[in-house]
């Protein structure tokens, strides 16, 4: 599959108008990296796709249209914008605890553990009953089967996935219920009276019309490490105003707080207090976007499920991001982008392409960015839906879901011998700005849009540095 045709399905599948195709222009081919996926495609495909969406809320508002071109080689040094981020041109940022990673298994199986939150370190090291460190849960792990494992780390809330080929994959109940949904969703809630909104115009623009695509578009960002992130963060770059939202107790890691930070705002609510639980919800009441990336129904506990929200703010966009799916029995399970490639056969394909002794990811956190590009295309289709036809909407994506479209694109044999891209070899594709954290070297967007160039108003910020509030 080519980049084109890949957004071609996007574009359809959200029911927008076909014509505005006429005005996106991919440049480039796979591999740009070394693997047999056709990331370079999934890249351009999705970044493509938001911009485009993008630029059709901006017509919406201002009747202008403009041009639109993404450069395969832009698109992924974007999808490896956390690996090139640089503070004060300092060294490349720590994103792995030591004992993520690969290991074998008594029978001879793989399976990945993803340990980079402390308490997730702690749960392993605790259920294996070892030395917490890489000789300890190495010797451990010999002592287990891999699907025995693999069951007992998901049942203890843990994250970790056994290594499968693609057909073992395609066997177990969870595939299939991924593979009854489509990539994503955009579906009206609410409707007959509560919870339904008449159409209502993107923004807030007071007189004027604003010259950004989502100028005056309130977003609420409930969401940790790259997809979600990725979401709001291309949001903002927009023009939307966006709130990320983080529980002061909630784990995060600080590279990606600063690379995903770009743009937004950030706030503290601990929504187990009912006071800061009654914020949230005040400030959902005046949001037009709420962005959300914890596991199905998790949200729903502290009354912000969709259809709550649908009721108290009718015409709001909900957002839903999760690793699995909402569907089947992995729907709650915990998993990441790297686990999700452990868990469907893309980390066995990369293996058995190349020949290597270990199971191999992508070059990139593709599943994740991917995703992430796919919620604000979907965040933004809904808008220009309910400017048209009024509703509430409910988006949902998932990297599993994701996953699976990317593995239909097909492979390239030897793909995987393609170079790998250094920082000096994108430098050009960088920018600067100051922040809190100091001189920030980091991916710049990688859509030209001749009317409306996104970026980045504000730098990144430690969490919890605004208040819980839209007046900035």
């Amino acid at each position: 599959m080519t980049a084109f045709s890949a957004l071609e399905h996007i574009w359809s599948l959200a029911g927008c108008d076909v014509t505005a195709l006429d005005d996106v222009r991919l440049v480039g081919e796979d591999p740009g990296l070394p693997s047999v996926y056709r990331v370079g495609a999934l890249a351009g495909a999705t970044i493509g796709a938001a911009a485009l969406a993008a630029a059709q809320c901006h017509r919406l508002r201002t009747g202008i249209g403009q041009r639109i071109e993404v450069e395969q080689r832009r698109a992924l040094a974007v999808f490896r914008s956390e690996r090139y981020l640089r503070i004060d041109e300092g060294a490349a940022p720590e994103l792995r605890d030591p004992l993520m990673g690969f290991y074998e298994t008594r029978d001879g199986r793989w399976i990945q553990l993803h340990t980079n939150f402390p308490h997730h370190r702690q749960g392993v090291v605790n259920l294996l009953g070892c030395a917490n460190d890489h000789a300890g849960v190495s010797a451990a792990i010999r002592g287990w089967d891999g699907a025995a494992l693999d069951q007992a780390l998901a049942d203890a809330g843990l994250c970790a996935a056994l290594i499968r080929r693609p057909d073992e994959w395609a066997a177990l109940e969870q595939a299939s219920a991924i593979a009854a949904l489509p990539l994503f969703e955009i579906e009206r809630i609410g409707g007959d009276g509560e919870g339904d909104a008449r159409p209502m115009p993107i923004g807030r623009a007071a007189g004027a019309i604003d010259a950004r695509p989502l100028g005056g578009v309130r977003v609420l960002d409930l969401s940790r490490i790259i997809a979600g992130p990725v979401a709001g963060r291309t949001l903002a770059q927009h023009g939307a105003d966006v709130l990320l939202v983080n529980g002061p107790h909630l784990p995060n890691i600080a590279p990606l707080v600063i690379d995903n930070g770009r743009g937004k705002r950030s706030a503290l609510l601990d929504l187990r207090r009912e006071d800061e639980r009654a914020t949230l919800h005040a400030l959902a009441s005046e949001a037009d976007i709420f962005l959300q990336a914890y596991r199905p129904g998790a949200l729903a506990a502290h009354g912000f499920s969709p259809e709550a929200l649908a009721r108290a703010r009718p015409g709001i966009v909900y957002v839903s991001i999760c690793a699995y799916g909402h569907a089947g029995p992995w729907a709650q399970r915990r998993g990441f982008d790297s686990l999700v490639q452990s868990a469907s056969g893309i980390a066995w394909t990369e293996r058995a392409a190349a020949g290597a002794t270990a199971p191999k990811h992508l070059p990139c956190q593709a599943l994740d960015h991917a995703t992430g590009y796919l919620a604000a295309f979907g965040a933004m289709a809904a808008l220009l839906r309910r400017a048209v036809e009024g509703g509430s909407w409910h988006v949902r994506v998932s990297l599993a879901q994701t996953g699976r479209w990317l593995q239909s694109f097909g492979t390239i044999a030897d793909g995987w011998r393609a170079p790998d891209v250094p920082l000096d070899a994108v430098r050009d594709l960088m920018q600067t700005m100051d922040s809190p954290f100091g001189k920030v070297l980091a991916t710049a967007p990688a859509e030209t849009m001749l009317a409306t160039p996104p970026r980045f108003d504000r730098p990144p910020v430690p969490l919890g540095a605004d208040a819980a509030s839209w007046t900035a």
